[in-house]
């Protein structure tokens, strides 16, 4: 997998967490992924993408732990040609 970004939250604030990663998904292009590397399973991460934009993201674990946790998050292209614009897609 190659990433279009790398997204190291691990020095960054719990609360600045889940918006940098969220605004560098919304950035990507239609197919592209990013990595996510973080210092624990960022399994309520992936909860909250299901919540908010199902269906359209892939979750794929790089590493699992103890120490590092590393996640591709991909973009998926939308199927029906509508668009509600909160995924940026």
């Amino acid at each position: 997998m190659t990433a279009a970004a790398t997204v190291d939250v691990r020095t960054i604030a719990p609360r600045e967490r889940h918006p940098l990663i969220f605004s560098t998904f919304r950035d990507l292009p239609p197919g592209a992924a990013m990595e996510l590397v973080n210092d624990h399973d960022p399994k309520p991460l992936y909860y909250q993408f299901q919540a908010e934009i199902p269906g359209r993201f892939g979750w794929d674990y790089l590493e699992q732990g103890p120490e590092v946790w590393r996640v591709a998050i991909r973009k998926l292209a939308h199927g029906n040609g509508s668009c509600c614009g909160s995924c940026g897609g």
